[in-house]
């Protein structure tokens, strides 16, 4: 099930309260997950793996802000809320729905915006028109920086698709350096762009004693890589006894070349484009 945004959590938020007590956020929380059926992996989904904050509370957390700002709940402590007497005529009204459109209509929300904007010495030029987002702080900053990391990551491809393929090469090299194995950029740049032995722009000591060896083949393509591509990149470890090898590409990989190194004994590692992006 989709996780509910802000303009979903509205009205039930105020229903859930509704018997007029006083309610910690904590349990509005767990009830709201409870109404919507949410699995215990849905109400723990963060907005990111190096992120704490959990989408679902941090929702609900939002939509009590917007209520209070409405005048509709109040809060008698810190971590509990309570309705207002303007959140009980909301629900008399039977709304079928009550999004943030419709709340950032009511008089007591627009006084609190202006009070707030007051202090802020913001100016806004058509405040009839500005509509609040059923988004949350953070998911609005996690969108922004989503976009901005994608802008930044197509117009890195193309900056690499522009220059040489012995450029690509070499980036190639130092963007596994970087990653963590071992060698050292000598090593690897003796066989770059200069031999091409069998296929071969570089290799990588897996570790600092060069214990094992990864074999890199880097393709600065518009085209689709296929199959006998990468038949001749196995066949290149194979004349070298080697088991292990990265074939990039700014390209992308056929259904064929990828179903091929799924049947081969060697591990061989495909970084398309799009995969390039984001390491």
């Amino acid at each position: 099930m989709t996780i509910p945004k802000v303009d979903t959590l509205l009205l039930p938020f105020l229903r859930a309260i509704s018997d007029q007590e006083e309610h910690k956020i904590k349990d509005i929380i767990t009830t709201l997950a409870d109404k919507f059926d949410l699995t215990p992996e849905e109400r723990n989904i963060t907005f990111s793996e190096s992120s704490k904050d959990k989408i679902f509370a941090n929702r609900v957390y939002f939509t009590r802000l917007n209520l209070k700002m409405a005048n509709l709940i109040s809060a008698p402590k810190r971590g509990v809320v309570k309705i207002t007497e303007d959140g009980l005529n909301i629900l008399q009204q039977n709304l079928s729905h009550f999004t943030t459109k419709e709340l950032s209509q009511l008089e007591a929300y627009k006084n609190y915006r202006a009070k707030i904007k007051a202090k802020s010495a913001i100016d806004i030029a058509d405040e009839e028109e500005e509509v609040i987002s059923d988004q949350t702080p953070e998911e609005s900053m996690e969108s922004a920086y989503q976009t901005i990391n994608e802008e930044l990551a197509v117009e890195i491809l193309e900056i690499i698709k522009s220059n040489s393929p012995d450029f690509f090469e070499h980036l190639v090299i130092d963007l596994i350096l970087k990653m963590g194995y071992g060698g050292s950029r000598k090593d690897a740049a003796d066989k770059v762009g200069k031999s091409h032995d069998g296929g071969i722009d570089g290799i990588i000591k897996e570790d600092r004693l060069g214990l094992d060896v990864i074999y890199i083949q880097a393709k600065r393509w518009d085209n689709t890589v296929g199959r006998p591509e990468i038949q001749k990149f196995a066949g290149a470890l194979e004349e070298k006894r080697a088991n292990k090898g990265i074939f990039i590409t700014t390209s992308q990989f056929s259904r064929e070349a990828k179903d091929y190194i799924s049947r081969i004994n060697k591990k061989i590692v495909l970084i398309d484009g799009e995969s390039l992006q984001s390491i």
